[in-house]
């Protein structure tokens, strides 16, 4: 092997992320933990030879915001050797699952509201656990040979949440479950329905694989049982059918995206949905198309970017909210976390866009609740490679949507972003300028 072709080591882990029973779950806006349904992972492969350690993680939680954030990737960096910058970590977004933020908690303790949220210390017990089996799985790294990259077609699963009117604005909500005839009659709206899949091997030998598909993940939840729900179901079953092969599986953009058309909320329809996601995954490994790959093969580069507060988020409303004891708990919460993401924007922060090459493949990691039209857009930039996306990142800054979405009205524009129309310019600018590079 010549130092122009250098060899590629691949390294993985699985850690039980599962939270303990009684603490809260999805922010504190539902049920807390009262039975454990599914055991929660986080998962990860590292990649070595290609200077400095690549880490990508992804655990089966709600979220991980701002500071939370911060701090999970840095105990991955030093545990594996490697900076902060090099290492990714997404969340699946299941609804019955924790969603941490060290920044909102510490806005929260004053106004005596510290836990609701979530549990700081499991949290913290967590993110070293993660971190250990990184760096103890450096040690296993295989060599690996060949990328395989492959696409299916996931049907009956996705849908447009917003529902349009002939003049453009929102007339209906279709959420990740819908009990409304009109909402199921609803035409599916703008979506992506092909699953990517990248792959890697030694020799003829599977060792890991990442799956990238567009949707909210949820079919029901609220009612206490921990779950990574049918996505996590979906990947179960496939590493059945692949064993000793690690899946990662990452949420695209689907920040406007649902399986409300499909879904009544009904338990029933969990395994139906799970089977159809996998019946997507099974098509993208059955037609995926294999290379050689070295770690001259393999490049990361970061955009950090400073995301445009929108204009109704200010100290001083935000602050009188939270202190409102008149107020609910949960309005005083959403407060704190405006006030948590406007403080850290304010004080410089920058919230980091990755994008790992790997051939002439290139993966887009993203922060937040990404339209889909991100994720159109980003394909589209480069129509010669294969673009995979994995937003829900650094969770912190809610919804994202297109400069447009913010005139359409809706449910996701109108209450849960913490960005400005301008973020589009902002968003768009950076994955081009990462998707340029070569």
């Amino acid at each position: 092997m010549t130092t122009s072709n250098p060899p590629l080591r691949l390294a993985t882990f699985v850690t039980d992320v599962t939270p303990p029973l009684g603490v809260p779950l999805c922010h504190g806006n539902v049920k807390a933990a009262a039975e454990i349904v599914d055991r929660l992972s986080a998962r990860g492969i590292i990649l070595l030879g290609a200077g400095e350690p690549i880490v990508i993680c992804v655990y089966d939680w709600l979220g991980i915001s701002n500071r939370a954030h911060d701090l999970c990737r840095a105990e991955i960096a030093r545990a594996v050797g490697t900076s902060p910058d090099r290492v990714t970590v997404q969340v699946g977004h299941p609804h019955d699952a924790p969603g941490v933020d060290f920044s909102t908690q510490e806005i929260l303790e004053p106004a005596g509201l510290g836990d609701y949220m979530f549990d700081p210390p499991s949290t913290l017990t967590t993110f070293a656990a993660v971190g250990r089996a990184a760096g103890a799985a450096v040690k296993r790294a295989v060599p690996v040979t060949h990328l395989g990259v492959g696409q299916g077609v996931v049907e009956k699963v996705a849908s447009n949440r917003r529902v349009q009117g002939p003049d453009g604005k929102v007339i209906l909500v279709r959420l990740s479950s819908c009990k409304d005839p009109a909402g199921w009659a609803a035409p599916e709206g703008t979506i992506d329905p092909v699953l990517r899949l990248l792959s890697f091997w030694h020799g003829d030998q599977p060792v890991a694989a990442l799956t990238h598909y567009a949707t909210h993940p949820q079919s029901h939840y609220g009612r206490g049982g921990v779950s990574y729900d049918f996505p996590g179901m979906a990947r179960a079953a496939r590493e059945r059918e692949l064993p000793g092969v690690v899946l990662l599986h990452f949420n695209g953009c689907g920040g406007n995206i649902a399986a409300g058309k499909y879904n009544d909320g009904s338990p029933a329809n969990r395994p139906v949905l799970a089977a159809r996601l996998e019946a997507g995954m099974k098509a993208a490994w059955e037609n995926q198309q294999m290379t050689p790959i070295t770690a001259a093969d393999i490049g990361w580069e970061v955009a950090p970017v400073a995301l445009p507060v929108r204009a109704t988020i200010t100290e001083e409303a935000k602050t009188t909210s939270l202190m409102d004891g008149n107020l609910r708990d949960y309005d005083r919460v959403f407060a704190a976390r405006d006030l948590a993401f406007l403080r850290r924007m304010k004080s410089g922060h920058r919230i980091p866009i990755s994008c790992l090459r790997l051939g002439y493949a290139r993966v887009l990691y993203l922060p937040a609740e990404m339209f889909v039209e991100y994720q159109l857009a980003a394909a589209r930039m480069r129509p010669d490679l294969t673009v995979c996306v994995a937003a829900y990142g650094d969770l912190g800054p809610g919804y994202v949507g297109t400069k447009i979405a913010y005139e359409e009205g809706g449910y996701e524009v109108g209450f849960v972003s913490r960005v400005a129309p301008e973020v589009e310019d902002v968003i768009m600018t950076a994955m081009r300028s990462l998707l340029q590079r070569d």
